[in-house]
């Protein structure tokens, strides 16, 4: 029998995509101590720096969104989502995961894709009252979404929602001892 579970989380490109699954994978690591994190994001976007500094490996792909506008960047999307999807494929092969879980963003489009291919489990978290075209695209593939508002079966398939609220990092609900930590520093 497997001792431990293997997660990944993607997400990215703002905190309100980051600072979720940074505050799943910790409320994970509590329920399961013997767990295996592994962030996916966008290289060069704020996830390849925030995830280590919450204490988490993250492997970074190559991908952006689409313009609104027709601009020159679109004609690279193509590439850039092939390319995604290959080094998903290669990370997803290699850890191995239990769980595949995305708090929306542009990384988790490819990485939530290629684990629900792979028959792995998959878990979307929708953060907002409106959800993000990455999310919306996968709520057919994956297997839960988490949402926080009512009325979002109107994006979402009804028998796959679950409504859980927003997770929220323990650093901000311990509270005590910051009031006169704060007094001092506004003085």
């Amino acid at each position: 029998m497997k001792q431990s579970v293997n997660i990944i989380l993607s997400g990215g490109g703002t905190g309100g995509h980051i600072y979720p699954a940074i505050a799943i994978a910790n409320e994970l690591n509590v329920i399961y101590p013997n767990a295996n994190f592994l962030f996916v994001g966008a290289k060069d976007k704020m996830e390849m720096e925030k995830i280590p500094e919450a204490g988490y490996d993250i492997k970074g792909l190559w991908i952006s969104g689409i313009q609104r506008q027709f601009i020159l960047k679109n004609f690279s999307f193509p590439f850039k989502l092939v390319s995604s999807m290959s080094k998903a494929y290669r990370i997803i092969k290699e850890f191995k995961p239990d769980i595949v879980i995305g708090t929306g963003g542009f990384a988790s489009g490819p990485t939530l894709y290629v684990a629900s291919l792979r028959k792995i489990k998959t878990l979307i978290q929708e953060q907002n009252s409106y959800p993000g075209i990455t999310n919306k695209l996968l709520a057919k593939r994956v297997d839960k979404i988490c949402v926080a508002y009512d009325g979002l079966e109107r994006f979402f398939p009804l028998n796959k929602i679950v409504k859980t609220g927003n997770p929220v990092r323990q650093d901000l609900l311990e509270i005590e001892g910051k009031g006169e930590e704060a007094k001092k520093y506004f003085n």
